[in-house]
């Protein structure tokens, strides 16, 4: 794994890169999997081809629109499903329908990473 902030290769378990401080996984001018470096807006790594995942990308939706449906219908996990995170979505329902607004709560902070641009699509994982 290498710093996404300075290309410098750390091991898989560190908090933050050593040599600039960063928290691990921040920054978009280096590949996570070779260390070479990647224009701003590339979705995958020339190198390597490995695709670059990106905080803010929303696939065919607006920000705004992803926003207003997370604050809306978020505790029923429908952004979730709008983004392909279908897993998440499930665990968001359920919970919602068996623990009366865990799933809201959960709705809120996604609505404040949204807005912040910290949210990360990623259709793989269930949390």
């Amino acid at each position: 794994m290498y710093c996404k902030n300075c290309g410098e290769q750390m091991n898989d378990n560190q908090a933050i890169c050593l040599k600039c401080g960063v928290k691990t996984g921040q920054g978009n001018a280096f590949c996570s999997n070779c260390g070479q470096p990647v224009a701003p807006e590339a979705e995958v790594c020339l190198s390597c081809g490995v695709a670059i995942k990106k905080a803010g990308n929303y696939g065919n939706y607006d920000k705004i629109v992803i926003a207003l449906v997370c604050f809306f219908l978020g505790g029923l996990g429908i952004h979730n499903f709008m983004l392909g995170e279908t897993k998440k979505g499930i665990v968001r329902l359920v919970l919602t329908v068996l623990c009366m607004g865990i799933g809201g709560i959960i709705a809120l902070v996604d609505f404040i990473k949204i807005l912040m641009d910290k949210y990360e699509v990623n259709p793989d994982k269930a949390f």
